[in-house]
């Protein structure tokens, strides 16, 4: 699809229920890897899976900010799935931030909040250096791959198996190898997502300055998955302070992919709970 195509945010919707949820997704992915989370909670629950700007079947945009993501998505709840009020809202990884600075931003939007496995601190600061060359890493290793001899993706597979062993998270990126002009290339804005990784592992505290989110707020930390740090609780608290954390076992950071059960079960508990 042309870029002048796409529309600002791909929506897909999941159910017909009468909790509505919204599922906002981590770098280089899309709304509709909570397809089975979105079916899982059926059927009390109305789901909209986003594809954020420079993901999946969304526009590109020419910078990257947590703010304008955050902004771009209550108008289109504001223009849709929220008109008739406030609605629960699950973040994982990127979208986590972006999430959070929706409640901080815009409260009147949300009723509940659900943040997977990041915390509201700058990477450098939050002792995760390391995760977030993880995707320094990964991001890196499609930006060389050279995909002018590329004709099946089990070739893109196979060129990238030595620098991401992990088969789970190699099949993740790779969803994003889409045929065109006669050959692949990445749905995703790579080029822009690379250059912006210190962007993205920030947290914009200029861009919520002096706000907080009152509204109930649900934790979710990967047990082996550094993202969340107990040295984080402080400043999650300090914005969001009826936070609840739970760490799921046996989860690395795609926690929702690892233990899709447990995470099904903690969002009913969570959303479906009388306030």
């Amino acid at each position: 699809m042309p870029q002048d195509a796409k529309p600002t945010l791909k929506t897909t919707l999941i159910g017909s229920g009468d909790h509505r949820l919204v599922f906002l997704h981590g770098l280089f992915g899309r709304g509709k890897n909570f397809t089975n989370i979105a079916k899982g909670l059926q059927p009390q629950f109305r789901c909209l899976l986003v594809d954020l700007p420079n993901h999946g079947d969304s526009a590109w945009t020419e910078s990257f900010g947590y703010a304008d993501m955050a902004d771009t998505v209550a108008a289109e709840l504001r223009a849709g799935f929220a008109a008739d009020g406030p609605v629960d809202v699950l973040g994982h990884s990127m979208g986590g931030k972006v999430a959070m600075i929706l409640a901080l931003r815009h409260p009147d939007l949300v009723r509940r909040l659900v943040v997977e496995d990041i915390a509201p601190v700058d990477s450098k600061e939050a002792d995760t250096a390391s995760s977030r060359g993880d995707f320094e890493h990964l991001l890196g290793s499609l930006k060389r791959l050279d995909l002018s001899g590329i004709t099946h993706r089990s070739q893109a597979d196979a060129a990238l198996r030595a620098e991401i062993p992990q088969d789970m998270v190699r099949g993740f990126l790779l969803q994003n190898l889409r045929h065109r002009d006669g050959g692949f290339g990445w749905q995703p804005n790579l080029d822009l997502l690379h250059a912006e990784l210190d962007a993205v592992g920030d947290w914009p505290a200029q861009d919520v300055a002096g706000r907080t989110f009152t509204g109930p707020v649900l934790w979710i930390a990967g047990e082996d998955s550094p993202y969340i740090q107990d040295a984080d609780a402080p400043a999650m608290r300090a914005l969001f302070p009826k936070t609840v954390r739970i760490t799921v076992r046996g989860a690395s950071h795609w926690v929702h992919s690892d233990r899709p059960e447990q995470v099904i079960m903690a969002l009913r508990t969570f959303l479906l709970a009388e306030r």
